[in-house]
């Protein structure tokens, strides 16, 4: 999957990629983040946060390790 983000006159390519999205990938990505919630040092903050914010390169390392992709294309 592409990603496009634009910020501040700034624009980011992204592509994350591995197996099927709506089977695989979302089991992987659900318990990694269960995983990373309940054993990894993730920032120290509170309130409604993003997955982004409240577990970070934690979280990507994991899912990297499970398998996925993660590319800056631009």
């Amino acid at each position: 999957m592409d990603f496009v983000a634009t910020a501040a006159d700034k624009t980011v390519n992204t592509r994350v990629s591995g197996g099927d999205p709506g089977y695989t990938e979302t089991a992987k990505m659900l318990a990694e983040s269960a995983l990373c919630l309940a054993f990894d040092h993730n920032p120290e903050l509170a309130g409604q946060l993003t997955t982004a914010t409240a577990m970070g390169q934690n979280l990507i390392d994991r899912l990297t390790a499970a398998g996925l992709t993660f590319e800056v294309l631009s």
